[in-house]
């Protein structure tokens, strides 16, 4: 197991994450969670100003909510809270902070370029990341192993 601690950033050591790591299924029904949730969101903004500009503000919508919650103490959107997992750091397993957040959102577009291979990676990769979590070095878990203290933190 990690030096993870209470669950609330510490870890401090250096290590790689150690123990459980949240499954494909878990993390797609949390992308879902989200998606739904950011497209929803997005749909009222397209239909007020227009798809171009609906556009934009989706973008920034998503880089606002993941850089955020992610990037939170928690490591949680609202999804990876439904779904009892986080986001945390893979050497010593902390949070990412806002900057890494942003970083990993980003990621996500590398890994659903080519017909979404970035995220079908965590199949077949030893430590279950996704081209995302490999860019912004980070590891999916799930809360029981590691527990949240608070939300978003």
């Amino acid at each position: 197991m990690s030096d993870f601690g209470s669950g609330v950033g510490g870890g401090g050591g250096g290590g790689v994450v150690a123990g459980p790591r949240a499954s494909f299924g878990t993390r797609f029904l949390a992308a879902l969670i989200d998606g739904v949730l950011i497209g929803v969101v997005a749909l009222v903004f397209r239909l007020l100003l227009g798809a171009l500009l609906g556009s934009g503000v989706q973008l920034l919508l998503g880089l606002a909510y993941y850089a955020y919650l992610e990037g939170s103490p928690s490591g949680q959107t609202i999804g990876k809270r439904a779904m009892s997992i986080r986001v945390v750091d893979f050497n010593g397993g902390g949070p990412i902070g806002t900057g890494r957040g942003l970083l990993r959102y980003v990621g996500r577009i590398v890994s659903s370029i080519p017909c979404g291979l970035g995220y079908f990676w965590m199949l077949w990769d030893s430590e279950k990341q996704t081209w995302h979590d490999k860019i912004a070095t980070t590891v999916v878990v799930p809360t029981s192993a590691y527990p949240v203290a608070a939300w978003p933190g």
